[in-house]
């Protein structure tokens, strides 16, 4: 897997939900290694209460766990969730549970057995999802999620203020030297001015959030983002 992947997986939850314990173990061995955490159940009920705990970034569900319906508890997490990201395995290839799976709006189906590559590239495909002008690695451990405006790493999340984020989205996307005239525009608005303790206040909050030495003063100009 590429090292950059590995680093964006890093940032999201993962919840595993399979009956068979032999494949759960095996499973859950490597969603460990990828992941900033990883929960596991053997059942659909417990799945949800684990879904409601810990509020997953990704499901991964077998479709038929005992007398209970992986697709039953997606149902249920879709009534009030459209946004959790879902990938399905099953033994099953039937056409009307691959109908029914599409219609919940999944990452990815995987047909049993589960080899490491299928994983892999269903692990792909939900990074995937959140295209790639959404995750941003500010380092090797540290990313930036624009669409919830998070910066994160191994250890923690940072939430961003809507002009840090604004200003962060700025430096990413032109990634050039964002000059103080264009900060003033972007992050204060008609009603205030940027005066130079301002600046320096709203300077140091955003640098705690950052990566130590990502972002540079370029004196006199204004500032650029540095990648290492």
């Amino acid at each position: 897997m590429q090292e950059n992947l590995i680093n964006k997986l890093n940032a999201f939850k993962v919840l595993y939900a399979e009956d068979e314990d032999g494949i759960r173990e095996n499973i859950k061995e490597i969603l460990d290694h990828y992941f900033k955490e990883a929960f596991v159940s053997k059942n659909a009920n417990d799945a949800y209460s684990k879904y409601l705990k810990n509020k997953p970034d990704l499901i991964i569900t077998d479709i038929q766990m005992g007398n209970e319906s992986g697709l039953d508890l997606i149902k249920r997490i879709r009534e009030s969730d459209s946004k959790t990201r879902i990938i399905i395995t099953s033994a099953f290839t039937d056409l009307d549970y691959m109908l029914q799976a599409t219609e919940l709006h999944l990452v990815k189906y995987i047909v049993k057995p589960i080899t490491h590559q299928k994983l892999i590239e269903a692990l792909e495909a939900f990074i995937k999802s959140y295209d790639d002008n959404k995750i941003y690695n500010l380092n090797e451990k540290c990313i930036f999620d624009f669409s919830k405006s998070i910066i994160s790493n191994n250890q923690e999340e940072f939430y961003l203020t809507k002009k840090e984020s604004l200003f962060l989205k700025q430096l990413i996307t032109k990634n050039r030297i964002i000059t103080y005239q264009e900060m003033e525009s972007l992050i204060w608005d008609e009603d205030s001015v940027m005066t130079q303790n301002a600046m320096r206040l709203f300077i140091k909050n955003f640098r705690k959030k950052l990566p130590e030495k990502t972002l540079k003063n370029i004196q006199g100009t204004g500032y650029r983002l540095i990648r290492e």
